[in-house]
């Protein structure tokens, strides 16, 4: 998939595409819909789809402006996460604004002309049934409608996607996440929830816990990854499953995870101050000291899972007490992954009988 970013002083189109305009936070199965059916009427016209994004998500950047962070929306994934889904639904191009002062302040009809027309030479734009844009949120279907009649280009507008009676939408995903519901976040998204991204250093403190002896660092090794995001719709202790950290074609690993600040830390840990998911694979793979250098995984880039909370973070009084925490919740996850390995058995024999 082409990323473009920023479209200031890009040169006019000359193919043109297929368009579809939104945030996409987590790409929930109501944006699959939609970039399905553009993929359709792209076709069609014989043009590459295209999706428009935005970084900050505007709701951020009004935040920020009005110095009311509590504004600012949870973010249900990172943009390296959401471009990776958009690839996934098939988009040929990806165009990510800067939401910044400029573009706020930017009149509907401007955002029409210079960057729809001008920019991208849309011969199609598909919006949601809620869409608005421009500054003071002017622009509406209606608008966006005329000007396509007057400048060549169709629109078409998609009414909202439900699952059982209930409307698909970000303000759902980031719901059942906030209540640590996984399954009804897995069925929002058509998948399950994952955070992905480069295995950053910590302070190493984990594998320093339970070792079996002095100086091997063979306790509750991590492997971290950043939020880039500083309000994260998911929090919490969750059991897991890692992506990625062996070649490919080997299973997902097992894991529990931490996503969070990390209260029970003191402020010489060098990521302070961040959201990090830390996860501790429950069988550490042998095999890793064989592809990897010293063993580590830094830089390599894995996808989480989050499968299943266990509980929000908690802040323990002492690295003993963090210790039993955090061997418990490894017994917790052991004993989810049991349970589900059950359930698959059951299943499969229910499916010979």
């Amino acid at each position: 998939m082409k990323i473009l970013r920023g479209l200031w002083n890009r040169a006019p189109a000359a193919t043109g595409c297929a368009l579809t305009i939104g945030n996409f936070d987590g790409v929930h199965r109501g944006h699959q819909a939609m970039l399905a059916l553009l993929r359709n009427e792209a076709r069609h016209r014989g043009v590459p789809t295209c999706a428009m994004t935005f970084e900050p998500h505007p709701r951020d950047f009004f935040a920020a402006v009005h110095r009311k962070p509590e504004l600012a929306p949870a973010r249900i994934a990172t943009l390296r996460d959401k471009l990776e889904e958009l690839e996934r639904c098939g988009v040929d191009q990806c165009v990510v604004l800067p939401f910044n002062q400029r573009l706020a302040a930017l009149p509907p009809q401007a955002f029409i002309q210079d960057i729809l027309v001008h920019a991208l030479g849309v011969k199609y734009v598909l919006v949601g049934d809620d869409f608005r844009f421009g500054a003071q949120r002017a622009g509406d279907y209606a608008m966006l409608d005329a000007a396509g009649s007057g400048m060549g280009f169709d629109v078409a507008r998609m009414q909202s996607y439900e699952v059982h009676g209930t409307r698909v939408s970000s303000s759902a995903v980031r719901e059942a996440l906030a209540a640590g519901d996984m399954d009804r976040v897995a069925a929002l998204l058509g998948r399950p929830y994952a955070v992905s991204g480069h295995v950053v250093h910590g302070r190493k403190l984990g594998r320093q816990l339970a070792e079996s002896a002095p100086g091997r660092g063979d306790g509750f090794r991590t492997l971290n990854l950043r939020f880039s995001h500083w309000k994260p719709a998911a929090s919490g202790i969750f059991a897991v499953q890692v992506h990625g950290l062996m070649p490919a074609g080997s299973p997902p690993i097992a894991g529990v995870a931490n996503l969070g600040v990390r209260p029970s830390l003191d402020p010489d840990d060098v990521n302070g101050g961040r959201v990090l998911l830390e996860t501790h694979c429950l069988d550490w793979p042998a095999e890793l000291a064989a592809t990897l250098p010293d063993g580590e995984a830094y830089g390599k880039i894995i996808r989480v899972e989050l499968l299943h909370k266990l509980h929000d973070e908690l802040k323990y009084d002492s690295l003993d007490a963090l210790t039993k925490g955090i061997a418990k919740d490894c017994d917790d996850a052991r004993a989810f992954f049991a349970s589900l390995h059950t359930q698959t058995h059951r299943q499969t024999t229910r499916d010979r009988i």
